[in-house]
């Protein structure tokens, strides 16, 4: 299978990987020139735009920041709808509003090109280890067609509906993703700064009722997950700037369909203080410094 993978970073890159070491050519594009010497280096074949990598592809996968790059690398002046050819198939595995993948399944049905949103759960550990859930949002035929290969990067693969309910799934989790972890880091520093070991409290908290992916896989206080980022300075994990961009998909769509979210409108907003204090680029645990780090 000749599969072309547009967009190579913390997430994309392991995915990428994973399809490498099941025996797959991949052809494969990002901006990042350290992303693509990862990608060469385990074996990728490196090319200079999406259109060049997807002209040598059967299979397109787009894993990419923001509706507006996807849009763009599908639709734009150098679309790669525009060079594949007909009966190929396109999974977009990036988090993005409904409609935009609506509208580019739209434009791939008149070419007979066969589209399908696949966000993804999981993090950068289920990107590494190939654990991640994939949400897909497709047709019955394409779902069945898109299963051998999201299989090689996933364990758990969910039909959720006809094109652009992955994605409604996907702001979902995350809405709760980013509660959770806020909430976790609420408890933490809460408990260590009323005198409890960090350790003894993450241990009743994943032995209790307040036990969630958040605490038990990906705590935020430092040194209890050992593999989280949280461990190694909030690094090479999912970007709090990506939270918070899913957190304002979750919200804008509530407000479309006029439907309360209170949580997620005082997270969003923790999320955004964040950002503008200069962790946007930090993994999105680092919600923990609103509760550590002293103001000026």
């Amino acid at each position: 299978m000749k599969i072309a993978f547009i967009g190579l970073g913390n997430m994309g890159g392991s995915m990428a990987q994973n399809l490498l070491k099941a025996g797959q050519t991949v052809f494969g594009f990002d901006l990042s020139e350290a992303a693509l010497q990862h990608f060469a280096e385990a074996g990728g074949v490196v090319c200079e735009s999406p259109q060049a990598a997807a002209k040598q592809a059967d299979v397109v996968i787009t894993m990419l920041p923001a509706a507006k790059h996807v849009r763009d690398v599908y639709l734009g002046e150098n679309g790669v709808l525009a060079v594949l050819k007909a009966g190929s198939l396109c999974i977009d595995s990036s988090t993005i509003d409904p409609q935009t993948i609506k509208d580019i399944a739209a434009a791939g049905r008149a070419k007979q090109i066969s589209i399908c949103d696949a966000p993804v759960s999981g993090g950068t550990l289920g990107a590494k280890d190939g654990t991640l859930t994939f949400m897909i949002g497709a047709d019955e035929a394409t779902f069945n067609a898109v299963k051998p290969v999201l299989s090689l990067m996933g364990k758990n693969l969910v039909h959720c509906g006809d094109v652009g309910t992955g994605q409604v799934a996907k702001i979902c989790n995350n809405l709760i993703l980013g509660i959770s972890m806020t909430a976790v880091a609420e408890g933490m520093a809460l408990g260590v700064k009323l005198g409890i070991d960090p350790q003894a409290l993450a241990g009743v908290i994943n032995s209790s009722t307040g036990r969630c992916w958040s605490s038990e896989i990906y705590n935020p206080w430092p040194h209890i997950c050992d593999n989280a980022p949280a461990s190694r300075g909030y690094t090479d994990g999912f970007a709090a700037q990506l939270m918070l961009k899913d957190l304002g998909l979750a919200v804008e769509a509530a407000e479309q369909v006029e439907h309360p979210v209170v949580l997620g409108h005082q997270v969003q907003k923790m999320y955004q203080q964040l950002c503008q204090e200069g962790d946007a680029h930090l993994d999105f645990s680092s919600i923990m410094h609103q509760y550590t780090t002293q103001p000026a």
